[in-house]
């Protein structure tokens, strides 16, 4: 399935997903291959990630804390340039202007050929015996809406080029989607990145040797699909420049 499109070498690659840790189950070992290839990998997360605990003890505030610094050290273990977070909340996401404008000047800020997200189609899987997380799906949606056409438009959020924020266009977009995919990207080099990755979500990863079987089955699953020892899978999109 890797034939129909051509290679991805990208200079910049943006992941944009709802809460720390998204983009380390999702795609962390093709970031880290993306970045040893010597791409500026970084990483925008939309909400505070507050809510994601069952520890009574912790309070929102200190959650927000412990997460954003795993969120770093995971993006550091695969060799990534910077996490941004928005800081919206928990489980509150929505897909507003404003929000799509946030993205944007990210977008236009560092000019990535490739945008990593969630697949927005996606509310759930009977497959996998999961409903999608509302924030996934509003993630998802307000990045491919700023992608296109809103952070292409000179016309759209003219405050931006105020400051000094050109419009750019995304050369080619990958979504999340467990269950379809499109185009597989071979990791067999870096799947002990993501793993080192997922590794520092101590907060959210009570056994990790039960996570890295899993995700070590789906990707020689995704690699078989493809002709590779390992791969991570996407929906891939290239948007016409």
């Amino acid at each position: 399935m890797n034939n129909e499109f051509k290679p991805l070498n990208p200079k910049v690659v943006l992941g944009v997903a709802a809460h720390p840790d998204d983009l380390d189950f999702g795609a962390s070992a093709t970031m880290a291959k993306f970045a040893t290839n010597g791409a500026h990998v970084y990483y925008l997360i939309l909400t505070d990630g507050s809510k994601g605990s069952d520890d009574k003890n912790l309070t929102s505030e200190q959650l927000i804390a412990i997460r954003q610094k795993e969120q770093k050290a995971a993006l550091q273990a695969i060799g990534g340039k910077e996490v941004i977070f928005l800081n919206h909340p928990d489980s509150y996401l929505e897909v507003t202007m404003n929000l799509k404008k946030e993205i944007v000047r990210e977008i236009r800020r560092l000019k990535p050929d490739v945008v990593i997200t969630n697949d927005p189609t996606v509310v759930y899987s009977r497959k996998r015996g999961f409903v999608n997380h509302s924030d996934h799906r509003a993630a998802g949606q307000a990045t491919l809406d700023a992608v296109f056409p809103l952070a292409r438009d000179h016309l759209t959020y003219p405050d931006l080029l105020q400051d000094g924020l050109m419009p750019h266009k995304v050369a080619t977009i990958l979504l999340n989607n467990f269950d379809q995919q499109n185009y597989y990207i071979d990791v067999s080099d870096t799947l002990d990145k993501k793993f080192m990755a997922l590794k520092e979500h101590t907060s959210q990863i009570k056994d990790l040797d039960a996570v890295k079987e899993r995700f070590t089955i789906m990707a020689k699953q995704a690699g078989h699909n493809a002709g590779f020892s390992y791969a991570e899978g996407f929906m891939r999109l290239d948007m016409p420049l």
